[in-house]
């Protein structure tokens, strides 16, 4: 089966492309192979079931500083197509969408299912064949047209499109063509701790700062407490421009929190001691605005479960409250991530694609886009923004060739 254009890979980026190479031109003959037996599946998945579809960020070079590994090559494609064309792609088709207080970009209706049926329907629209349970077993360019062999069938076209995300079996056959990867290690996952110092406090949230100690790796946002350690956007920050330097530590290292952002140890010393009410107990007081729950545990540290008035303390007391406010210190002992949601660093590298097309350099008429390259972001829609942009400057460049 002959097509003029078939897209290896059933999620955002893929249909994103083959419905921008449909629109471009209505008679191409365009064919989406998937591996799995449903379609768009991260996409249901993401941001909570809403599909947190783009940031609003609409200064390219801004946009881009939010990519860990892409920086650099996305900046340029960022000016041709990004945050706001984006928008506009999906509300005229039908899907208003909402930009909340913390930048992320959602459909109105707070359902994914929104972008799904939209991609669906644009697929029916420009009669773009879906097959699914297609496993790709290779691919290579013969007599000017791309073979691809899946488990059960044979199928051929004059372009392709590689929108496979993170598929190791891909990037090894990419490895075979002759083009150089990127060795792929987790990254967007939050950390694990069993410490009896944040037991019985998931659910709260702070916003605060962190580092990883040893490395320069540092970040701020809300930290979340959780059954088995800490998530929240601080966290997923750190996990993506960290994502090598973890990997090498083998997610085992001493995570610190400043739970009031910005404050020194001697700031925070200070602020305590001129705020204090002095006949009170300490732990019935909270100061710099934390949970109830967080500063009775910050309390019980710091003065080794001894109930006292702050009147009572002493100069060790102060120091400790004061150093565990500003620098708790929490062993990580691991990862954890959600498969369906998982990101990875790594992939076919930067240098083999032009950035103008998205094609190959080395490979004609071959096309890599998404989570297949070595470009991944931090949490908050960026990492669809990559995919949507790729795409569209690929279809651009089949269309117009």
């Amino acid at each position: 089966m002959k097509y003029d254009i078939i897209v290896v890979g059933g999620g955002a980026s893929g249909f994103f492309t083959a419905i921008n190479c449909a629109i471009f031109n209505p008679d191409l003959k365009i064919l989406i192979l998937e591996k799995s037996s449903k379609v768009l599946q991260k996409v249901r998945v993401s941001g909570g079931g809403r599909c947190n579809v783009t940031h609003a960020e609409f200064i390219p070079n801004q946009l881009a500083k939010n990519y860990p590994r892409g920086e650099r090559e996305l900046k340029g494609p960022f000016h041709y197509f990004m945050t706001g064309d984006v928008m506009e792609w999906f509300e005229t088709r039908g899907v208003p969408l909402k930009m909340e207080e913390d930048g992320r970009v959602f459909p109105v209706s707070d359902s994914s299912e929104s972008i799904i049926d939209c991609f669906l329907q644009e697929v029916k629209k420009y009669k773009i064949e879906v097959k699914t349970s297609q496993v790709v077993q290779g691919f290579e360019r013969k007599d000017e047209v791309w073979n691809i062999e899946t488990k059960t069938d044979q199928f051929q076209a004059e372009h392709l499109v590689m929108a496979t995300g993170s598929q190791a079996k891909i990037w090894k056959h990419f490895k075979g063509l002759g083009l150089k990867i990127i060795e792929p290690v987790p990254s967007l996952f939050t950390f694990n701790c069993t410490s009896d110092s944040i037991k019985d406090l998931p659910g709260v949230v702070v916003n605060a700062s962190a580092t990883i100690r040893s490395t320069k790796l540092k970040s701020e946002g809300a930290v979340l407490i959780t059954h088995w350690g800490f998530s929240g956007p601080c966290i997923l920050k750190l996990s993506a421009w960290g994502a090598r330097d973890l990997a090498m530590l083998d997610y085992t290292f001493t995570l610190v929190i400043n739970w009031t952002k910005h404050l020194s140890q001697e700031e925070v010393l200070e602020e305590l001691k001129e705020n204090y009410a002095q006949k009170s107990l300490v732990t019935n007081t909270p100061s710099f605005q934390l949970p109830k729950r967080l500063w009775k545990r910050l309390v019980e540290i710091s003065l080794k479960g001894q109930q006292k008035r702050w009147c009572d303390l002493n100069k060790k007391d102060w120091n400790a409250l004061a150093r565990n406010i500003a620098q708790s210190e929490y062993q990580i002992e691991g990862k954890s991530t959600f498969k369906d949601e998982f990101v990875t660093a790594g992939g076919v590298d930067l240098k083999e694609i032009n950035f103008k097309t998205f094609e190959s350099k080395q490979l004609q008429k071959c096309y890599i886009v998404g989570e297949c390259l070595n470009i991944d972001a931090i949490t908050g829609g960026f990492n669809f923004q990559n995919a949507w942009t790729g795409g569209y400057l690929a279809a651009k460049s089949i269309t117009e060739a």
